[in-house]
């Protein structure tokens, strides 16, 4: 077989990088050099190799022969010798070329690499005089031929979505990203190690059910075909697990996917991953000794010491983690004593005064357990085990013998988020179906996260279960917590995002959508202009809230201009608004609160160009004053609320008036 003669590549350069990088491609293929060979053998990774050579002298060579793969993440050419730096799944080693030590055909394809391509080289180590321990190649081998250009930046806020979006690529220039992926696998690792040295056994529930149930949640809803059904993606692993304990194991967990069809923030994503466990004849001790087990061994796998930083907060890992009941934290924040003694009206009116928001039917315990929610977890920066929640918050937990308003039940908090919830679980299937009645009452006036009445588990409590502990530990919060992550997104692989609006591969496509859609657009508007003709000014109407006060000369005093997006942050205690910073044009920032947390993400808005009136008198939020509104548009679809943010084309300058 003749050896592959050398790529010709002498044709007009092409207009782009990628194109330049296609062109080598087919060069490569017409000189007979396969850009993407079936088979490659390794037998050596740079880790390895850097650990075994680490006493060889500088200038030092040895007759050792490995042979390693990896990603060219630099590239240098000065000759006759070539430096490339290969990076493999465990570190980065310079790869010497030189070109006596090569065969023609391996030295011309040093010129026709790229930053990305992926290749094998076989040679021996060597220490250069400089101190580099290096792999002196005899034989070159391309297996896969990098066709976009790695970036060369890739930090910043403006790169955060291409980053979660693009994780491959985050994965291949950022070193960090790949550690605290390589710690997360380490973390979970070591939680099913320590469950399984605790003898609990490892088992699988469904994630389609036919009962929304096991907590509090809005569900994803999917329709099964094969039986005409409509099904949700579990919320919970929960009951599923209990029904194993009836059926006579006695240490079960699942650590799985858990879907939750809520808004997206630095702490939450829609599906997550959880690990629950229960075991027989244990109580809320029980589950305390096993949060603080498995998370301190979690960190022991990954970090060096129990004093961690997390978001510039120390945290003190170490020691026993206290319990303070939820009434003492209330109280605490508020700065006056309350319990579930306080008059319900006192209660409201301390809510009032944080404005948080209370429905008629509320009790005591509910309040509390709000006020708790929104003020007074973020008080609680080291392990802390919060305790005796009211009954009203808590369907599943068993209720404290002494006072049958509380439960036994607890949530982990650090840093002012929750990481854990347990019950001492509730076995009395009177009183289950009891709770299950209220839940249900409750979603019939309208709370879509109340759970369902689940008969079948009823049925297996009364064939009875033994007294339990149950608990459910956030996976990805406490990756968060132990890599020092901002957000969740940093901690999930694939995060979901919004779709893309093009792609390159699909532009063409993407733009006979879009003019489509401008013709659908154009057509509508005709349409509607011509219904507009048949309606007589007396029939407009303004909302009911307005229409006292409402004119044209009012409306047009309004002064609406475009905005750029600086700085967006979740406001702490609230669960509605999002902190706005804003560049308005006048050279000064802008503060705008707005109450879109649950349709937007705040990271996803930084860059933005948005629409905002700019003349409205400061208005106090939660303490910051407000000035001025973010504009949406808001319909509804199946009934169903949808909000998007009135966003305009980035070319527009901050400041740019609307008319």
């Amino acid at each position: 077989m003749a050896a592959p003669t050398t790529p010709d590549t002498s044709a007009a350069a092409p207009a782009n990088e990628r194109e330049q990088r296609l062109a080598r491609r087919i060069a490569l293929a017409k000189a007979g050099i396969d850009p993407y060979p079936e088979y490659s053998d390794v037998d050596a990774y740079a880790a390895d190799l850097i650990d075994r050579y680490a006493e060889l002298e500088d200038g030092a060579a040895t007759e050792d022969s490995y042979r390693i793969a990896g990603r060219v993440v630099a590239l240098r050419n000065q000759g006759k010798i070539a430096f490339i730096v290969l990076r493999d799944p465990t570190a980065d080693i310079q790869i010497f070329c030189r070109i006596n030590a090569m065969s023609e055909a391996d030295w011309q394809l040093i010129g026709q690499l790229d930053m990305g391509d992926i290749l094998n080289v076989g040679g021996t180590i060597l220490r250069t005089r400089r101190g580099q321990l290096s792999l002196a190649p005899t034989q070159l081998m391309l297996l896969s031929k990098s066709i976009r250009p790695l970036p060369e930046k890739f930090h910043g806020l403006s790169d955060k979505e291409t980053r979660y979006r693009q994780r491959y690529v985050d994965l291949i220039v950022n070193a960090d990203v790949r550690e605290t992926f390589r710690k997360r696998s380490a973390i979970i690792s070591e939680f099913r190690r320590y469950m399984e040295a605790d003898g609990y056994m490892e088992v699988e529930t469904p994630i389609l059910q036919t009962i929304q149930g096991g907590a509090t949640a809005k569900p994803f809803i999917t329709h099964f075909n094969a039986l005409d059904q409509e099904n949700y993606l579990r919320i919970a692993t929960e009951l599923h697990l209990k029904r194993l304990l009836v059926g006579g194991y006695e240490r079960v967990f699942e650590i799985g996917r858990i879907f939750r069809n809520e808004g997206m923030d630095q702490t939450h994503n829609p599906e997550f991953t959880t690990m629950e466990a229960y075991r027989a004849y244990s109580d809320l001790e029980g589950m305390k000794a096993l949060a603080e087990g498995v998370i301190k061994a979690a960190n022991a796998r990954v970090n060096t010491t129990e004093q961690i930083v997390f978001q510039g907060k120390e945290i003190d890992l170490s020691g026993s983690w206290p319990s303070i009941p939820m009434t003492q934290v209330v109280s605490q924040v508020l700065g006056e004593d309350v319990d579930l003694d306080t008059p319900l009206e006192h209660l409201a009116s301390l809510a009032a005064a944080h404005d948080i928001e209370v429905a008629k039917d509320w009790g005591p315990g509910r309040i509390i357990a709000e006020l708790y929610d929104e003020l007074g977890e973020d008080s609680l920066i080291n392990p802390t085990f919060v305790v005796d929640y009211p009954v009203e918050v808590s369907p599943l937990a068993k209720r404290r013998e002494d006072d049958p308003r509380l439960t036994h039940r607890f949530e982990l908090v650090i840093a002012g988020h929750e990481y854990a919830n347990a019950f001492s679980e509730l076995n009395d299937p009177v009183d289950q179906a009891e709770r299950f009645a209220r839940q249900m009452e409750e979603k019939a006036s309208g709370d879509d996260e109340a759970m369902e009445y689940d008969a079948d588990y009823v049925r297996a409590l009364e064939y009875g279960m033994p007294p339990a502990g149950g608990i459910g530990i956030g996976i990805d919060r406490v990756v968060m917590l132990l890599t020092d992550s901002a957000s969740i997104r940093d901690v999930l692989l694939f995060p979901h995002m919004r779709p893309e609006a093009t792609s390159a591969s699909g532009a063409a496509a993407a733009r006979e959508r879009q003019e489509e859609s401008r013709a659908k657009a154009r057509e509508a508007a005709e349409l509607a202009a011509q219904e507009a003709e048949r309606v007589a000014a007396e029939q407009v109407v303004v909302e009911p809230l307005f229409e006292d006060f409402v004119d044209f000369e009012t409306f047009s005093r309004s002064d609406f201009r475009a905005v750029k997006v600086l700085e967006c942050e979740a406001v702490p205690k609230s669960k509605k608004l999002l902190r706005f910073t804003l560049d308005d044009g006048s050279g000064n920032n802008r503060t705008i609160l707005s109450g879109i947390r649950a349709f937007y993400a705040p990271e996803e808005l930084v860059g933005k160009t948005l629409v905002a009136i700019t003349n409205l008198p400061p208005r106090s939020m939660m303490g910051i004053d407000s000035c001025g509104m973010i504009i949406s548009v808001i319909h509804e679809v199946e009934g169903e609320e949808r909000l998007n943010v009135l966003m305009v084309d980035d070319r527009i300058p901050a400041g740019a008036k609307l008319y």
